[in-house]
């Protein structure tokens, strides 16, 4: 006699339909290494730009805790802590930090881009006498002798591999220039922009 049971389960598929809903366990688990992986970047960078995320209170208490543990197994925990706290934030939270996380990577692109150039320039000045006179024509304030003698002990460093001390004064004036420079911009878009308030 056949069995009347067989091949049929005895219970509605629809009963556990509300559980599909929900995310899958694997799913989850992404989503929690996600948050946890963004936690670890937030406690890996810097305090004063941590401390300028928009973010809960207690979410950024836990970050900055954790960069002040140098203990091995307790800055472990604190990171675990971390991510349990990034957990309570939701999808918008989450995108603020994300981008200005984004924002940070961007910027030091732009730093590291700017360094180069400013190597480059170095280069020049030791290879090339007409790039001394440009840099003097773009800067008179500059003194020119000061220059002269640093970009002779500097060719002489190199020459008798001595320490690069003349070397890395020169980079240290150029950057002091870009940094004057980039001032001075922002100083002249500040005053565009009170002029144009003002019309």
């Amino acid at each position: 006699m056949p069995n009347p049971n067989r091949g049929s389960v005895g219970f509605q598929s629809s009963e556990f339909e509300q559980e599909y809903e929900r995310p899958s366990k694997s799913e989850a688990k992404r989503h929690s290494n996600e948050l946890q992986k963004l936690g670890e970047q937030l406690v890996d960078a810097p305090r004063d730009r941590v401390k300028r995320v928009e973010m809960p209170e207690d979410v950024k208490e836990a970050i900055l805790t954790c960069q002040s543990i140098s203990n091995h197994e307790g800055r472990r925990r604190a990171l675990q802590f971390v991510g349990k706290k990034m957990r309570t934030l939701d999808e918008e939270e989450i995108a603020v930090i994300q981008r200005s996380i984004d924002s940070w990577k961007g910027a030091s692109k732009a730093e590291t881009a700017s360094l180069h150039a400013l190597e480059r320039r170095r280069e020049k000045l030791l290879t090339d006498d007409k790039a001394l006179t440009q840099l003097l024509e773009e800067n008179p304030e500059l003194d020119v002798q000061h220059l002269r003698t640093l970009i002779r002990n500097a060719r002489k460093e190199q020459a008798e591999n001595k320490p690069p001390k003349a070397y890395r004064e020169i980079f240290q004036i150029l950057k002091d220039l870009t940094k004057k420079s980039k001032q001075a911009d922002a100083g002249d878009e500040e005053a565009a922009d009170d002029e144009s308030d003002d019309e």
